[in-house]
């Protein structure tokens, strides 16, 4: 088994990354992780998605509809991937190897990390421009300066991430109170209700497949930021904690999104933050986007953070590793370079980059969630040999087929209907352009692979759990 450091952190840096989070260093509360997900959604990333649907002719109130369905259903898959965190003590993809196997987990490693530096691309997008234009500040000098931050938060680690949200989280909530009141009194300025604009199917569930995609995004995740809660955490209490924080900024940030498009005309999140705010008094539109720009940086951190306990995995696949702080720290580094130089050298349309990286994460990580939750909750039911998860000739194997056949057919089954500026499924094109991909991918990732674990033999898995067990005890 990958092991680290007897300790949890050393000095302020992290020591543990891809490695199993023993019980004596299980610390913090499950309710901590409302507020943690709710202040990494309360950023400007989410009010850029209500600028979607009206771009597409959709009106403030269906965009806000197809927002909150959508962020509802996603955020459904996120939170149950959370409880995986506390019981098994494990980074969520280490976990997917008993579902693809030791060496077969690499195949969804790729379409994670695509993940992570996809956020940090249009995160860095979003920052670089916003700030340019309110404040006129240089863009290669804010692009070095918020990957520096956004990388020194990621290698100092998994506590550091915790409390810089807990305290973004208290300095963000009572701006936004204010502007929200400003903008439901008439406060916030703003044009009347536009005559042009109302609803169509293919705009619709375009908002609705990427405010879905937003949350299920943190599916692979998730639980790396739950799993040094102690072991004895309730499914229910985290489920719950972390679904309604992870649901309640997106239902309160995207209609924002979505005013500030139809009301005041802006495209750019930031500029609209910012002249929303100076609406309201002198300063509170300064303050807002710096603030919400501190918010995003931190978001930042954490697809750093997830994004290096990737690579690692994916490097430990191939040659088994110990977890050090120099590997981490060197993995974060190139990840920073790879997003700074693609995200202020190589992004021309915004827009249409941003729907379709948030489109693509969504394809590609939905059949992985539905082969991970339906192997935890009604193949395995929780119950995993720990240890040879970190093992070649673990009871899990190198490649588990049973998942890659099931996450693959997924793939297979949604590319008839996906929407993309670059490419329409011929299901898609046949129903007129809209995408219900994502349900498909869904429906056929975890049917498939739960009509195929029926041959599964799992109780024959339990004394393996069993000694396992009294391994991780003994260790």
């Amino acid at each position: 088994m990958t092991t680290a450091a007897p300790s949890a952190s050393t000095g302020a840096i992290e020591v543990r990354s891809i490695d199993y989070v023993p019980e004596s260093e299980r610390h913090g509360k499950v309710w901590h992780q409302g507020p943690f997900w709710f202040c990494g959604n309360f950023q400007p990333y989410t009010v850029a998605i209500g600028f979607i649907g009206p771009a597409m002719g959709l009106s403030l109130g269906w965009t806000s509809l197809a927002s909150a369905l959508g962020i509802l259903f996603g955020t459904f898959f996120m939170a149950f991937h959370a409880s995986q965190g506390p019981w098994l003590g494990l980074p969520q993809m280490v976990q997917s190897r008993a579902q693809l196997g030791y060496r077969g987990v690499i195949v969804a490693l790729g379409g994670t990390l695509f993940t992570y530096v996809g956020f940090n691309v249009i995160d860095t997008v979003i920052i670089d421009n916003g700030l340019n234009a309110v404040f006129g500040w240089g863009k290669p000098v804010i692009g070095l300066v918020i990957t520096v931050v956004a990388a020194v938060l990621a290698i100092y680690g998994y506590d550091w991430l915790h409390r810089a949200f807990q305290v973004l989280f208290w300095i963000s909530l009572p701006l936004w109170l204010v502007l929200t009141a400003a903008i439901l009194f008439g406060g916030a300025g703003g044009q009347a209700a536009p005559a042009s604009g109302g609803f169509t199917w293919v705009a619709f569930m375009v908002q609705f497949a990427v405010a879905a995609s937003y949350n299920i995004t943190y599916a692979p995740y998730v639980s790396d930021y739950s799993r040094y809660l102690p072991r004895r955490t309730k499914t229910s209490h985290i489920v719950w904690s972390v679904f309604c924080g992870a649901s309640a900024a997106p239902l309160w940030l995207i209609p924002i999104g979505a005013w500030m498009a139809t009301r005041l005309g802006v495209t750019d999140t930031l500029v609209g933050i910012h002249d929303a705010g100076e609406n309201v008094f002198t300063g509170l539109g300064s303050v807002l986007t710096v603030v919400s720009v501190l918010v995003l940086v931190a978001t930042m951190g954490l697809n750093a953070y997830s994004g290096m306990l990737t690579v690692v995995t994916a490097v430990d696949t191939l040659r088994p590793v110990r977890p050090t702080r120099s590997i981490r720290i060197v993995t974060v580094l190139v990840l920073a370079v790879v997003w700074a130089l693609v995200g202020m050298l190589l992004i021309g349309d915004f827009s249409t980059a941003f729907t379709n990286v948030q489109l693509i994460m969504l394809y590609v990580l939905v059949p992985w969630t539905a082969v991970n939750l339906v192997d935890y909750f009604f193949v395995r039911r929780g119950h995993y040999a720990i240890t040879h998860l970190f093992r070649k000739d673990g009871i899990y194997g190198m490649w588990a087929w049973r998942g890659l056949v099931s996450y693959l057919l997924g793939l297979a089954a949604m590319v008839p209907f996906v929407v993309l500026s670059f490419f329409t499924g011929p299901v898609a094109e046949a129903m007129g352009g809209v995408d219900i991909a994502f349900a498909v991918g869904l429906i056929v990732g975890g049917g498939v692979y739960l009509l195929l674990c029926r041959t599964l033999d799992v109780s024959s898995e339990e004394d393996v759990v069993v000694a396992s067990e009294r391994e991780l005890v003994a260790s």
